[in-house]
Protein backbone atom coordinates (compact mmCIF):
# COMPACT_ATOMS: atom_id res chain seq x y z
CA UNK A 1 0.00 0.00 0.00
CA UNK A 2 1.65 3.39 -0.99
CA UNK A 3 0.90 5.88 1.92
CA UNK A 4 -0.12 9.40 0.43
CA UNK A 5 -0.64 12.84 2.49
CA UNK A 6 -2.79 15.51 0.74
CA UNK A 7 -1.61 19.18 1.02
CA UNK A 8 -4.44 21.53 0.10
CA UNK A 9 -5.65 24.67 1.79
CA UNK A 10 -9.44 24.13 0.31
CA UNK A 11 -11.32 21.36 2.71
CA UNK A 12 -13.29 20.65 -0.44
CA UNK A 13 -10.43 19.96 -2.45
CA UNK A 14 -8.60 17.78 0.31
CA UNK A 15 -11.66 16.11 0.61
CA UNK A 16 -12.04 15.37 -3.33
CA UNK A 17 -8.41 14.43 -3.77
CA UNK A 18 -8.38 12.47 -0.57
CA UNK A 19 -11.63 10.40 -2.03
CA UNK A 20 -10.43 9.93 -5.60
CA UNK A 21 -6.80 8.59 -4.34
CA UNK A 22 -8.26 6.14 -1.15
CA UNK A 23 -10.47 4.80 -4.97
CA UNK A 24 -7.61 3.79 -6.53
CA UNK A 25 -5.74 0.32 -5.59
CA UNK A 26 -3.16 0.12 -3.28
CA UNK A 27 -3.37 3.63 -2.37
CA UNK A 28 -4.21 5.12 0.63
CA UNK A 29 -4.37 8.99 1.93
CA UNK A 30 -3.18 8.62 5.74
CA UNK A 31 -3.45 11.73 6.12
CA UNK A 32 -4.26 15.54 5.12
CA UNK A 33 -2.51 19.15 5.60
CA UNK A 34 -3.79 22.85 5.11
CA UNK A 35 -0.60 24.52 4.69
CA UNK A 36 3.19 23.51 4.05
CA UNK A 37 4.17 23.54 8.50
CA UNK A 38 1.33 21.60 9.07
CA UNK A 39 2.34 18.84 6.22
CA UNK A 40 5.94 19.21 7.45
CA UNK A 41 5.21 18.08 10.68
CA UNK A 42 2.41 14.95 9.40
CA UNK A 43 5.48 14.04 6.77
CA UNK A 44 8.24 13.63 10.04
CA UNK A 45 5.35 11.48 12.10
CA UNK A 46 4.00 10.05 9.07
CA UNK A 47 6.69 9.10 6.25
CA UNK A 48 4.63 8.94 3.64
CA UNK A 49 5.39 7.46 -0.07
CA UNK A 50 3.99 10.11 -1.80
CA UNK A 51 2.86 13.77 -1.27
CA UNK A 52 0.32 16.02 -3.31
CA UNK A 53 0.68 20.00 -3.22
CA UNK A 54 -1.28 22.66 -4.35
CA UNK A 55 0.99 25.41 -5.31
CA UNK A 56 -1.34 28.30 -4.28
CA UNK A 57 -1.52 28.22 -0.50
CA UNK A 58 -1.19 30.80 2.69
CA UNK A 59 2.34 31.08 4.62
CA UNK A 60 4.49 29.59 2.09
CA UNK A 61 3.58 28.25 -1.50
CA UNK A 62 3.56 25.19 -2.94
CA UNK A 63 6.60 25.38 -5.31
CA UNK A 64 8.71 27.03 -2.45
CA UNK A 65 7.83 23.91 0.13
CA UNK A 66 8.27 21.85 -2.48
CA UNK A 67 12.06 23.12 -3.16
CA UNK A 68 12.77 22.54 0.42
CA UNK A 69 11.24 19.30 0.93
CA UNK A 70 13.36 17.96 -2.04
CA UNK A 71 16.19 19.53 0.09
CA UNK A 72 15.80 18.52 3.64
CA UNK A 73 13.85 15.31 2.82
CA UNK A 74 13.57 14.29 -0.81
CA UNK A 75 10.55 12.09 -1.96
CA UNK A 76 8.05 11.30 -4.09
CA UNK A 77 5.99 14.57 -5.28
CA UNK A 78 2.96 15.67 -7.93
CA UNK A 79 1.51 18.84 -7.95
CA UNK A 80 -2.13 19.07 -8.10
CA UNK A 81 -3.06 22.47 -8.80
CA UNK A 82 -4.81 24.69 -11.09
CA UNK A 83 -1.63 27.30 -11.27
CA UNK A 84 -0.52 25.51 -14.34
CA UNK A 85 1.60 28.48 -15.21
CA UNK A 86 3.62 28.82 -12.18
CA UNK A 87 3.94 25.19 -11.96
CA UNK A 88 5.72 24.89 -15.59
CA UNK A 89 9.17 24.16 -13.89
CA UNK A 90 8.25 22.21 -11.25
CA UNK A 91 9.71 18.90 -12.71
CA UNK A 92 12.87 20.77 -12.24
CA UNK A 93 12.21 21.57 -8.46
CA UNK A 94 11.57 17.64 -7.99
CA UNK A 95 8.35 16.78 -8.75
CA UNK A 96 7.87 13.78 -10.03
CA UNK A 97 4.42 14.24 -11.74
CA UNK A 98 1.57 17.26 -12.04
CA UNK A 99 -2.17 17.08 -12.47
CA UNK A 100 -4.28 20.04 -13.34
CA UNK A 101 -7.43 20.92 -11.33
CA UNK A 102 -10.29 20.77 -13.17
CA UNK A 103 -11.07 23.20 -15.89
CA UNK A 104 -14.13 25.27 -16.38
CA UNK A 105 -16.94 22.33 -17.91
CA UNK A 106 -14.59 19.58 -16.86
CA UNK A 107 -16.40 16.69 -14.41
CA UNK A 108 -15.01 14.76 -12.05
CA UNK A 109 -14.42 11.71 -13.38
CA UNK A 110 -12.36 13.24 -16.01
CA UNK A 111 -10.21 14.83 -13.31
CA UNK A 112 -10.35 11.17 -11.25
CA UNK A 113 -9.40 9.44 -13.97
CA UNK A 114 -6.06 11.94 -14.88
CA UNK A 115 -5.26 11.72 -10.97
CA UNK A 116 -5.72 7.89 -11.45
CA UNK A 117 -3.60 7.84 -14.83
CA UNK A 118 -0.52 9.54 -13.03
CA UNK A 119 -0.65 8.14 -9.66
CA UNK A 120 -0.42 4.70 -11.29
CA UNK A 121 1.87 5.76 -13.81
CA UNK A 122 4.52 6.45 -10.94
CA UNK A 123 3.80 3.10 -9.18
CA UNK A 124 7.65 1.66 -10.70
CA UNK A 125 9.29 4.98 -8.77
CA UNK A 126 7.41 4.13 -5.38
CA UNK A 127 8.50 0.72 -5.48
CA UNK A 128 11.97 2.29 -5.76
CA UNK A 129 11.80 4.65 -3.09
CA UNK A 130 9.96 2.68 -0.63
CA UNK A 131 11.80 -0.94 -1.47
CA UNK A 132 8.22 -2.21 -0.55
CA UNK A 133 8.19 -6.20 -1.08
CA UNK A 134 5.31 -7.52 -2.75
CA UNK A 135 1.90 -7.22 -1.45
CA UNK A 136 -0.57 -10.16 -0.57
CA UNK A 137 -3.48 -10.23 -2.88
CA UNK A 138 -6.66 -8.72 -0.99
CA UNK A 139 -10.01 -10.63 -0.88
CA UNK A 140 -12.50 -10.17 -3.88
CA UNK A 141 -14.83 -7.91 -1.60
CA UNK A 142 -12.10 -5.44 -0.78
CA UNK A 143 -11.39 -5.39 -4.82
CA UNK A 144 -14.75 -4.81 -5.20
CA UNK A 145 -14.94 -1.49 -2.82
CA UNK A 146 -11.98 0.44 -5.21
CA UNK A 147 -13.95 1.35 -8.00
CA UNK A 148 -13.51 4.26 -9.96
CA UNK A 149 -16.04 7.14 -10.28
CA UNK A 150 -16.30 6.16 -14.24
CA UNK A 151 -17.60 3.22 -13.33
CA UNK A 152 -14.95 0.64 -14.62
CA UNK A 153 -12.59 -2.11 -12.51
CA UNK A 154 -10.07 -3.23 -15.51
CA UNK A 155 -9.11 -0.76 -18.37
CA UNK A 156 -9.57 -3.21 -21.64
CA UNK A 157 -6.43 -2.71 -23.75
CA UNK A 158 -7.23 -1.49 -27.02
CA UNK A 159 -5.21 -2.76 -30.22
CA UNK A 160 -4.34 0.06 -33.04
CA UNK A 161 -5.96 -2.54 -35.28
CA UNK A 162 -9.54 -1.65 -33.91
CA UNK A 163 -8.73 2.25 -34.24
CA UNK A 164 -6.22 3.24 -37.18
CA UNK A 165 -5.52 1.01 -40.29
CA UNK A 166 -2.55 -0.10 -41.12
CA UNK A 167 -1.57 1.14 -44.66
CA UNK A 168 2.40 0.76 -45.20
CA UNK A 169 3.90 2.58 -47.21
CA UNK A 170 6.77 2.01 -49.83
CA UNK A 171 7.81 5.86 -50.22
CA UNK A 172 11.05 6.57 -51.26
CA UNK A 173 10.99 10.29 -49.93
CA UNK A 174 11.95 12.82 -47.32
CA UNK A 175 13.57 11.13 -43.99
CA UNK A 176 11.98 11.31 -40.83
CA UNK A 177 12.33 10.65 -37.16
CA UNK A 178 10.04 9.12 -34.17
CA UNK A 179 11.03 8.24 -30.78
CA UNK A 180 8.91 6.68 -27.83
CA UNK A 181 9.31 7.22 -24.23
CA UNK A 182 7.90 6.62 -21.16
CA UNK A 183 8.83 6.24 -17.96
CA UNK A 184 12.30 8.07 -17.63
CA UNK A 185 12.13 9.21 -20.52
CA UNK A 186 11.75 13.22 -19.36
CA UNK A 187 15.48 13.35 -18.32
CA UNK A 188 16.48 11.02 -21.32
CA UNK A 189 15.02 13.03 -24.29
CA UNK A 190 16.38 16.24 -22.40
CA UNK A 191 20.27 14.21 -22.77
CA UNK A 192 19.55 13.69 -26.63
CA UNK A 193 18.39 16.82 -27.64
CA UNK A 194 21.18 18.71 -25.91
CA UNK A 195 23.32 16.86 -28.36
CA UNK A 196 21.27 17.43 -31.41
CA UNK A 197 22.19 19.76 -34.32
CA UNK A 198 20.05 22.40 -36.05
CA UNK A 199 19.18 21.36 -39.54
CA UNK A 200 18.00 17.50 -39.16
CA UNK A 201 14.86 16.13 -40.53
CA UNK A 202 11.60 16.44 -39.00
CA UNK A 203 11.69 14.64 -35.16
CA UNK A 204 8.27 13.82 -33.65
CA UNK A 205 7.80 12.29 -29.98
CA UNK A 206 5.15 10.39 -27.98
CA UNK A 207 6.19 10.43 -24.39
CA UNK A 208 3.62 9.48 -21.93
CA UNK A 209 3.43 12.60 -19.45
CA UNK A 210 0.56 13.96 -17.75
CA UNK A 211 -1.88 16.30 -19.11
CA UNK A 212 -1.31 19.48 -18.65
CA UNK A 213 2.52 19.21 -18.57
CA UNK A 214 3.60 18.73 -22.31
CA UNK A 215 3.67 22.42 -23.68
CA UNK A 216 6.62 23.39 -20.90
CA UNK A 217 8.12 20.48 -21.49
CA UNK A 218 8.12 21.05 -24.80
CA UNK A 219 9.62 24.70 -24.25
CA UNK A 220 12.42 22.92 -21.83
CA UNK A 221 13.10 20.94 -24.60
CA UNK A 222 13.45 23.69 -27.15
CA UNK A 223 15.55 25.94 -24.43
CA UNK A 224 18.09 22.68 -24.10
CA UNK A 225 18.40 22.61 -27.79
CA UNK A 226 19.44 23.86 -31.20
CA UNK A 227 16.34 22.25 -32.91
CA UNK A 228 13.59 24.15 -32.21
CA UNK A 229 10.80 22.17 -30.29
CA UNK A 230 6.89 22.79 -29.80
CA UNK A 231 3.83 21.21 -28.61
CA UNK A 232 1.41 20.02 -31.43
CA UNK A 233 -1.36 22.23 -31.23
CA UNK A 234 -3.40 20.56 -34.53
CA UNK A 235 -2.66 20.36 -38.17
CA UNK A 236 0.84 21.20 -38.53
CA UNK A 237 3.27 20.90 -41.31
CA UNK A 238 6.77 19.43 -40.40
CA UNK A 239 9.84 20.95 -40.71
CA UNK A 240 13.45 20.03 -40.97
CA UNK A 241 15.43 21.39 -37.83
CA UNK A 242 11.75 21.32 -35.72
CA UNK A 243 10.72 18.61 -33.03
CA UNK A 244 7.29 18.13 -32.75
CA UNK A 245 5.58 16.85 -28.91
CA UNK A 246 2.19 15.01 -28.87
CA UNK A 247 0.16 16.75 -26.19
CA UNK A 248 -0.54 15.16 -22.86
CA UNK A 249 -3.53 13.27 -23.76
CA UNK A 250 -4.05 13.10 -27.84
CA UNK A 251 -3.17 10.81 -30.32
CA UNK A 252 -0.01 12.40 -32.85
CA UNK A 253 -0.28 10.83 -36.19
CA UNK A 254 1.46 11.69 -39.33
CA UNK A 255 0.15 12.18 -42.76
CA UNK A 256 1.64 13.06 -45.86
CA UNK A 257 0.61 15.58 -48.14
CA UNK A 258 2.82 15.67 -51.61
CA UNK A 259 6.19 16.17 -50.16
CA UNK A 260 5.22 17.05 -46.88
CA UNK A 261 4.49 15.22 -44.02
CA UNK A 262 1.88 16.84 -41.66
CA UNK A 263 1.21 15.91 -37.96
CA UNK A 264 -2.61 15.52 -37.02
CA UNK A 265 -3.79 15.10 -33.68
CA UNK A 266 -6.88 12.39 -32.99
CA UNK A 267 -8.87 12.48 -29.50
CA UNK A 268 -9.83 9.02 -29.58
CA UNK A 269 -9.18 6.05 -26.85
CA UNK A 270 -6.26 5.31 -25.77
CA UNK A 271 -4.17 2.55 -27.33
CA UNK A 272 -1.94 0.47 -26.06
CA UNK A 273 -3.17 1.59 -22.49
CA UNK A 274 -2.05 5.03 -23.76
CA UNK A 275 -3.03 8.36 -25.18
CA UNK A 276 -0.80 9.19 -26.77
CA UNK A 277 0.63 6.13 -28.39
CA UNK A 278 3.63 5.30 -29.49
CA UNK A 279 1.88 2.53 -31.58
CA UNK A 280 -0.24 4.96 -32.91
CA UNK A 281 2.38 7.54 -33.65
CA UNK A 282 4.94 4.31 -35.45
CA UNK A 283 1.72 3.00 -37.26
CA UNK A 284 1.32 6.35 -38.79
CA UNK A 285 4.78 6.46 -39.36
CA UNK A 286 4.87 2.92 -41.16
CA UNK A 287 1.72 4.49 -43.14
CA UNK A 288 3.16 8.05 -44.58
CA UNK A 289 7.07 7.37 -44.91
CA UNK A 290 7.68 3.88 -44.24
CA UNK A 291 11.27 2.34 -45.19
CA UNK A 292 12.47 6.50 -44.76
CA UNK A 293 11.08 6.51 -41.15
CA UNK A 294 13.54 6.35 -37.81
CA UNK A 295 12.35 4.81 -35.14
CA UNK A 296 13.60 4.78 -31.87
CA UNK A 297 12.31 3.05 -28.68
CA UNK A 298 13.37 4.54 -25.14
CA UNK A 299 12.94 3.80 -21.69
CA UNK A 300 9.70 2.89 -20.22
CA UNK A 301 7.10 0.42 -18.66
CA UNK A 302 4.97 -1.98 -20.93
CA UNK A 303 4.67 -2.32 -24.69
CA UNK A 304 3.64 0.31 -26.04
CA UNK A 305 4.99 0.68 -29.61
CA UNK A 306 5.96 -2.99 -29.92
CA UNK A 307 3.30 -3.83 -32.86
CA UNK A 308 3.85 -1.02 -35.06
CA UNK A 309 7.53 -0.62 -34.29
CA UNK A 310 7.81 -4.04 -36.04
CA UNK A 311 5.38 -2.87 -38.65
CA UNK A 312 8.19 -0.39 -39.41
CA UNK A 313 10.80 -3.12 -38.84
CA UNK A 314 9.52 -5.29 -41.54
CA UNK A 315 8.93 -2.65 -43.98
CA UNK A 316 12.74 -1.26 -43.87
CA UNK A 317 12.58 1.56 -41.68
CA UNK A 318 15.69 1.74 -39.30
CA UNK A 319 14.77 0.90 -35.87
CA UNK A 320 16.75 1.77 -32.70
CA UNK A 321 15.69 0.26 -28.95
CA UNK A 322 18.08 1.78 -25.84
CA UNK A 323 19.85 -0.42 -23.79
CA UNK A 324 18.94 -1.85 -20.71
CA UNK A 325 21.97 -0.50 -19.00
CA UNK A 326 21.32 3.05 -19.72
CA UNK A 327 16.92 2.57 -19.14
CA UNK A 328 15.10 3.85 -16.08
CA UNK A 329 12.84 1.16 -17.02
CA UNK A 330 13.32 -1.41 -18.98
CA UNK A 331 10.38 -2.50 -20.51
CA UNK A 332 9.10 -1.16 -24.21
CA UNK A 333 12.79 -1.49 -25.79
CA UNK A 334 12.82 -5.08 -24.22
CA UNK A 335 9.41 -5.87 -25.31
CA UNK A 336 10.41 -4.57 -29.11
CA UNK A 337 13.59 -6.29 -29.11
CA UNK A 338 11.76 -9.91 -28.41
CA UNK A 339 9.59 -8.82 -31.03
CA UNK A 340 12.12 -8.94 -33.75
CA UNK A 341 11.17 -5.20 -34.12
CA UNK A 342 14.59 -3.67 -33.61
CA UNK A 343 17.83 -3.39 -35.87
CA UNK A 344 20.46 -1.72 -33.25
CA UNK A 345 20.69 -1.58 -29.59
CA UNK A 346 22.63 1.63 -28.02
CA UNK A 347 23.27 3.64 -25.02
CA UNK A 348 21.09 6.17 -24.47
CA UNK A 349 24.36 8.38 -24.66
CA UNK A 350 24.53 7.71 -28.41
CA UNK A 351 21.25 8.24 -29.44
CA UNK A 352 21.76 11.14 -30.78
CA UNK A 353 24.94 10.50 -32.78
CA UNK A 354 22.54 7.43 -34.01
CA UNK A 355 19.81 10.16 -35.16
CA UNK A 356 22.80 12.45 -36.80
CA UNK A 357 23.86 9.29 -38.60
CA UNK A 358 20.71 8.22 -40.01
CA UNK A 359 20.27 11.77 -41.09
CA UNK A 360 23.40 11.87 -43.16
CA UNK A 361 22.44 8.54 -44.14
CA UNK A 362 25.55 6.82 -42.37
CA UNK A 363 22.48 3.89 -40.64
CA UNK A 364 19.75 2.81 -41.76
Amino acid sequence: MYTVIVIDDSLSMRKVIKDMINAIDDFEVVDTAVDAFEAREKIKQLEPDLVTIDINMPKMDGVTFLRNLMRLHPMPAVIVSGESVRGNDIFDDGAVGFVPKPSMGETMAIFQSRLKETLMSLTFLLDKYTLKKPKPIKPIAQQLKKVDLSGGLIEKKVHPDEVYESKPSYYKGHKIIGIGSSTGGVESLLTIFKELPAGLPPIVITQHIPYGFSSSFAQRLNDHSDVFVSEVQGDTILEDGHAYLAPGNMHLIIERDGNNYIGKLLDITKVSRHKPSVDMMFRSLNNSAGGSSMAIMMTGMGDDGTIAMKELYDNNAYTVAQNEESCVVFGMPQQAIKAGAVKDICHLNKIAQYIIDFSNGRRR
